[in-house]
């Protein structure tokens, strides 16, 4: 008897120095929720967000919206108080820190990542798209105004704007179409990160498609807003002939 009460004082002990270890100590995680979007045929305090020259830019309508999340700044150091609010709401989500901020980097130089990740995108995303009108990147010049967005994934969308602003066809068909994804200079599209949260972005901001990594699919299904269409994609040839398939009623690639 006396072992067993030993024993159960014990447990409650551990108990009660994990309770407090838990809600006292920080843990690697942070929250990120659903950030702005910006429309790459629109403009930025009346600069256009995509700028070209040695071509001419033709009339568009609907928008192609970019889409971002937010995280906790890398400093703040969340606790176990902090987190469970989050894991009940879906409009917020607790990712390990790690695949937001790399470890071992200060926030200055996590911001300068971020930003030299922004320049190779759009570079990226330029040749992609001028490769894909047949146009020569040496004598169209692109330049993209969004000082704002960090990182690498409004590439598939900066080279859509692009399309759409010197190909033929108009690729909204008057909507809102929004999505997220890398780009390589050859149009390959890439995986992300935060793809949940940017899909409620989007929805948010009016946006009716959803394009999408194809190989993000799972994470977008498990939290896509009721009546945003996820269009997965590979490259960008994909994309433009998806968007042109949903308004001419033919077959679109799905989640």
């Amino acid at each position: 008897m006396a072992r067993t009460k030993r024993n159960l004082l014990l447990s409650l002990l551990l108990v009660v120095v994990f309770g407090v270890f838990s809600f006292t100590v920080p843990l690697p995680y942070t929250l990120i929720v659903p950030g702005e979007t910006a429309d790459t045929l629109g403009s930025e305090d009346g600069v256009p967000v995509i700028r070209i020259e040695g071509a001419t830019p033709q009339p568009t309508d609907g928008k192609l919206l970019l889409t971002t999340i937010r995280a906790t700044d890398p400093d703040v150091k969340l606790k176990l108080p902090d987190l469970l609010d989050a894991w009940f709401d879906s409009d917020e989500a607790v990712v390990p820190k790690s695949s937001v901020y790399p470890e071992g980097k200060s926030k200055k130089e996590i911001i300068a990542d971020n930003t030299k990740d922004m320049v190779e995108s759009q570079d990226h995303a330029a040749v992609a798209a001028l490769n894909y009108l047949g146009l020569d990147p040496n004598q169209v010049k692109v330049t993209l105004n969004l000082p704002d967005v960090g990182g690498p994934s409004a590439g598939l969308m900066f080279s859509l704007g692009i399309v759409d602003q010197l190909g033929t066809q108009n690729l909204t068909g008057g909507k809102t179409v929004a999505g997220t994804g890398t780009i390589t200079a050859d149009g390959k599209v890439g995986r992300i990160g935060g793809v949940a949260m940017k899909t409620k972005a989007a929805k948010r901001d009016g946006a009716v498609v959803f394009l999408l990594p194809a190989e993000e699919c799972d994470a977008a299904e498990d939290a896509a807003p009721d009546g945003l269409r996820l269009v997965p994609v590979k490259t960008l040839p994909e994309a433009v002939d998806a968007l042109m398939a949903i308004q001419q009623g033919g077959k679109v690639p799905a989640c």
